[in-house]
């Protein structure tokens, strides 16, 4: 119980962190990521990354990926309304709508999963052939995303996959650590894994960042999404987390992810509602 605790509270605390760092980040988003290298309130969003991943990897050491991963969605409750204020402006009907289903379909999903034992570590085999799979996935995201006309939320997706994959890997040498000791970073295999998960942070923040140029609310629900559903995956298939469902259950979690994507629909619909143009104010001719 007193890891559950401590994984929530940890999880609570990455959520604020993400969200401001989001915030910020949605606010430079129509400039490109070259350029934002000159701004140093960006730089200032990059560093409350670093710390929420490093409070993330904390928690990975008191709870299994696929229960940590679904926290994510508090980044989602506490960024839409930190971006109204940050406005000046009420949440409107459609964002409260979009936030509100998203939540309740993921916090239903997250109520559905239940995992037994700890977590495996990733074998070399394993480890090959995640890297080599979510190198080409994430390169046809972002590709896909570059195209002229296409949707920002392609890039969202690759983002929450990337940082998803950046999880599992972080387990994995998290796990690594507590059995063999911190001399095991000095292996060849935990160097490559160190490099491989900078380089998909790197990526999965080049493409969440051009994923909010167009807005805050229906990327950050996306990645928010992904990144669960991919980390679940992960954590079922290659580290050893085993889901207690049920065919009524599994019923349950599609009507949830139902709910949560049509909250996503919502805020990209609240995206694309412009504010309406404030009307003019009449001139006075002097006589």
């Amino acid at each position: 119980m007193t890891d559950l605790i401590i994984t929530i509270a940890l999880c609570v605390l990455v959520a604020v962190v993400y969200a401001v760092a989001a915030l910020i980040q949605a606010r430079h988003g129509h400039m490109t990521v070259r350029s934002l290298l000159s701004v140093p309130i960006w730089w200032l969003a990059q560093l409350l990354n670093v710390v929420g991943a490093g409070l993330h990897v904390l928690s990975l050491n008191f709870g299994p990926l696929s229960l940590i991963q679904p926290l994510g969605v508090l980044t989602l409750v506490i960024a839409v309304p930190l971006t109204a204020a940050a406005a000046h402006r009420r949440v409107t009907r459609l964002e409260a709508t979009g936030m509100a289903c998203t939540v309740v379909g993921l916090a239903g999903l997250t109520m559905l999963i239940t995992t037994g034992g700890r977590s495996d570590t990733l074998t070399g085999p394993e480890l090959t052939g995640l890297l080599v799979a979510t190198t080409v996935l994430v390169g046809l995201l972002s590709a896909k995303g570059l195209s002229r006309g296409a949707s920002p939320l392609w890039e969202a997706v690759g983002g929450g996959l990337a940082f998803a994959v950046c999880s599992a890997l972080c387990q994995t040498v998290v796990r690594n650590i507590d059995t063999q000791g911190v001399d095991v970073l000095l292996e060849l295999p935990s160097l490559l894994t160190v490099l491989a998960i900078v380089a998909f942070a790197v990526a999965a923040t080049v493409l969440t960042q051009r994923s909010y140029r167009q807005g805050l609310g229906a990327p950050l629900a996306v990645t928010n999404l992904v990144n669960p559903a991919s980390a679940t995956a992960l954590g079922v298939v290659f580290l050893g987390e085993e889901l207690a469902t049920s065919h009524v259950e599994v019923a349950i979690a599609l009507a949830c992810a139902t709910i949560a994507a049509y909250g996503v629909t919502q805020l990209a619909r609240a995206r694309d509602v412009e504010a309406p143009a404030p009307r003019p104010v009449p001139i006075e001719s002097a006589d």
